[in-house]
């Protein structure tokens, strides 16, 4: 080897350096915080077609008729010159919406990037973030990113946490994320339980990318609730009840001059035309959300009715999934078989997340059409049958 010359060695990043005494030493080019880190594992994207997708919590109904005639209409007209860099049109029918003016609204390229916003806004190298544990564990990726530290607020078996570890943890930490309803669980905190949340010198995170399946669902109202201190921040998404998976857009609402830190942290066209104008009109046919989310929720309860007669515990839910536990057939195993037909749920393994340090997992399943239920119904009795 050529002495000053750098050889790859694999395409992991790490390469083979020459130093001053002639020999090499392996060097990688990334920062220490990313090479330290796993990154977040999304759920499987089957690209043909035949399966019974139940893994990814996506609405299984199309998405208002008003947004093909939006995305139309943009495509003929707009694509040449860059997007509304502010989604100006967006943000006033969000406000209207929630009851706040357009400085409340800030959109994002998926709920995502609100949350890497946040990330990158209220939060330096170093410093804490917290979470529930188990949730989205995105939120432990993007601390890690941003080479700050997490604290997981452990929930017990009932899903619930300890208010005296809360009170602790709170004084630590730049922002604390929650996710309500949560995943995988679906449960739902009262207002009064997240409130045990908020930092002491940081900001809390609702995460509502679930909240319009919820019984009670929590609105602007909390970020006028002055024990909150103007320091709550909730963001919302399209992938799910407004069935915009595949456009990726979302937004968060929270005080003017919270939303007017964060826009210095955004991309300068961090939205494009086509999910604008997609999200607009999804966003101006509630009526169409509305019965959607009504489908899903009167199948759930058929599924949640019909799982235990299958050996399943069902935890209550008030997202478009359900969280499910076998009492004698391992989760994985269920999941393998039902993949074997062409059913796919997602199989989830939390690592730590028990009392005495063990791990907890089980399967998480997303409400379909009713077809497709029925399918995942048929093929059960075969997945949690015993091996001979």
């Amino acid at each position: 080897m050529l002495a000053g010359h750098w050889c790859r060695v694999s395409v992991s990043g790490i390469f083979l350096v020459p130093d001053n005494s002639g020999s090499s030493a392996m060097v990688s080019v990334f920062r220490p915080a990313i090479d330290r880190m796993a990154g977040y594992v999304p759920g499987e994207q089957p690209q043909e077609t035949g399966w019974v997708k139940l893994n990814t919590n996506e609405n299984p109904y199309p998405p208002s008729p008003r947004v093909a005639a939006a995305i139309r209409q943009m495509a003929e007209g707009r694509l040449n010159v860059y997007p509304d860099p502010d989604a100006t049109g967006f943000r006033r029918a969000a406000a209207a919406l929630h009851g706040v003016d357009p400085d409340w609204i800030l959109p994002a390229n998926g709920s995502d990037e609100n949350l890497t916003i946040i990330m990158r806004s209220f939060c330096d190298s170093g410093q804490q973030t917290g979470y529930p544990y188990p949730s989205y564990v995105l939120y432990e990726s993007l601390a890690q990113i941003q080479g700050a530290g997490v604290r997981r607020l452990l929930l017990g078996r009932d899903w619930q946490w300890d208010s005296q570890q809360a009170a602790e943890l709170r004084k630590l930490l730049r922002i604390f994320f929650v996710p309500n309803p949560n995943s995988p669980t679906g449960t739902c905190w009262t207002t009064e339980r997240l409130l045990e949340l908020l930092p002491d010198n940081g900001v809390l995170v609702l995460d509502q990318a679930y909240g319009d399946f919820a019984e009670q669902p929590q609105g602007a109202e909390l970020l006028r609730d002055a024990r909150f201190d103007g320091r709550l921040v909730m963001t919302r998404t399209f992938s799910k009840s407004y069935s915009l998976a595949g456009i990726r857009f979302g937004y968060c609402i929270a005080s003017p001059e919270l939303i007017s830190g964060m826009r210095k942290v955004k991309d300068s066209y961090n939205c494009d035309a086509v999910a604008i104008a997609a999200a607009t009109a999804a966003l101006e046919d509630q009526g169409w959300m509305q019965a959607n989310r009504d489908r899903i929720l009167s199948t759930r309860a058929r599924l949640a009715a019909a799982l235990p007669s299958l050996g399943f515990t069902v935890h209550p839910s008030q997202a478009n999934f359900l969280w499910t536990s076998h009492t004698a057939v391992g989760h994985r195993m269920i999941y393998e078989r039902l993949k074997q037909e062409r059913v796919l749920v997602r199989y989830m393994r939390f690592a730590g997340a028990l009392p005495d340090g063990g791990e907890l997992d089980g399967l998480r399943i997303t409400i379909g059409t009713d077809a497709e239920i029925d399918r995942l119904l048929e093929v059960l009795p075969r997945a949690v049958s015993l091996p001979a």
